[in-house]
């Protein structure tokens, strides 16, 4: 499936995050984008894809990249 939809701890996995990780994101306003279905979280793996391209830094002193 070109976009899957993972659960949180999938969603970790594939990050290589524990999912504690992606529940303290969630709360803070950070982190990949998810989905709320009912009580469910799912995150799109497109988003973590993008999420994973938005993160890559060239230097440490280097910002979050501006949309």
């Amino acid at each position: 499936m070109p976009n899957s939809i993972l659960d949180t701890k999938k969603a970790a996995a594939y990050l290589n995050l524990s999912s504690h990780t992606l529940d303290k994101w969630r709360w803070s306003g950070g982190g990949p984008k998810y989905l709320k279905l009912g009580r469910s979280i799912r995150y799109c793996q497109d988003a973590l894809d993008r999420f994973i391209s938005e993160s890559i830094r060239h230097h440490t002193s280097e910002g979050a990249q501006q949309k």
